[in-house]
């Protein structure tokens, strides 16, 4: 067969039937499907041939540079199962139109830039994509895809019909193939100050990673975590402005007359006795002993205050970024039941 010859129709399994992707980059299995042999589908991909062999397993349809969207998918396909990869289980059985990718998504600098991070390369300057697979499975990193292997798969999320990593673990990917600082720093940046995720998921992936041993990551991370508090602190304002909440006194220090420190809160409405606690804790590796104990003064702080009959709403970062308005009716309701309880112990207030 000359090389620059044409394939012979595609029978009995034309690849209209797919979408236009997949007319483009479709795996050894759907050509023998399609009644193309492995040893036409080599003859193709010789030199000045129509077709290429972009990785292992996998065919690019025309001669010239994979677009990014071709790349995606063909690292997906050489990652995902086979048999979930768009092949009909069954003759006549259904073709589908979309590409369905089983235990297999795309994470690590590709992932964040599918999200929309701007700190991150454009997807065609990437040398590797990253690819994110059970720990199980036998797969090479190879040209063109890095093997990254997990357990458990977490859940994707479709970005423009491809399986994308949650950006905390796609983060997570990324970071570990980085050692430039400034990068590191500027990716967890964008990650909370976007609205993508909370510090307290980004450390807890850093974390389950162990990532937190490197000193310009854990640099990074306490850049993250002062930036996530500013957010949630401004979120909060803005909670009370918009849902018309009486204003409090806010970063105060709470003291009983002549006695101990109760501790500081975020908010407090000293006529109802209501305060509001934001609870930025995140789990830090080899720390676990320091998450104990942090937790233990957020407990006990709050059974104290609330023996004194003040009552302490406790606030996460991502419920006020998620649910502000129910928040905010939270509070909204301790204020108005403020009425119906014994008075609160006398406390002295202090500006923190």
């Amino acid at each position: 067969m000359n090389h620059n010859a044409p394939l012979p129709p595609l029978s009995p399994r034309p690849l209209r039937h797919l979408s236009e992707v997949h007319r483009r980059v479709v795996t050894a299995g759907r050509l023998r499907t399609s009644g193309v042999s492995v040893a036409e589908a080599n003859e193709q991909c010789r030199p000045g041939g129509p077709w290429q062999q972009i990785l292992p397993g996998v065919f690019l349809l025309h001669p010239g540079p994979p677009t990014s969207e071709e790349r995606l998918h063909a690292v997906l396909m050489y990652a995902a199962r086979e048999s979930a990869a768009g092949v009909p289980a069954q003759p006549g059985a259904q073709e589908p139109h979309r590409p369905v990718y089983a235990e297999a998504m795309i994470t690590g600098l590709a992932a964040l830039t599918l999200h929309g991070f701007s700190s991150t390369p454009p997807l065609l300057s990437l040398d590797r994509i990253d690819v994110l697979v059970p720990r199980m499975r036998r797969l090479r990193s190879t040209r063109g895809a890095r093997i990254v292997r997990t357990s458990p798969l977490p859940t994707a999320e479709q970005v423009t019909g491809v399986p994308v990593a949650p950006v905390p673990r796609a983060l997570a990917d990324a970071v570990s193939e980085l050692t430039d600082a400034g990068a590191v720093r500027r990716l967890l940046t964008e990650a909370v100050r976007g609205g993508h995720c909370e510090p307290a998921a980004v450390v807890r992936e850093l974390n389950e990673a162990r990532l937190l041993g490197r000193p310009h990551v854990v640099d990074a991370v306490d850049s993250l975590l002062a930036e996530g508090r500013a957010i949630a602190e401004s979120r909060l304002y803005r909670m009370v402005q918009e849902y018309g909440l009486p204003d409090p006194v806010w970063n105060v220090d709470l003291r009983l007359p002549g006695g101990p420190h109760l501790g500081g809160l975020d908010a407090y409405w000293p006529e109802q006795a209501v305060a509001v606690e934001l609870d930025t804790r995140a789990p830090r590796q080899g720390r676990r002993q320091e998450d104990d104990a942090l937790w233990s003064e957020y407990a006990r702080k709050r059974e104290h205050l609330e023996r004194l009959g003040i009552t302490v709403v406790h606030i996460t970062p991502r419920k006020l970024r998620d649910s502000m308005e129910q928040q905010a009716t939270v509070i909204r309701t301790a204020l108005m039941a403020s009425g119906d309880r014994d008075p609160a112990a006398y406390v002295v207030v202090l500006p923190r």
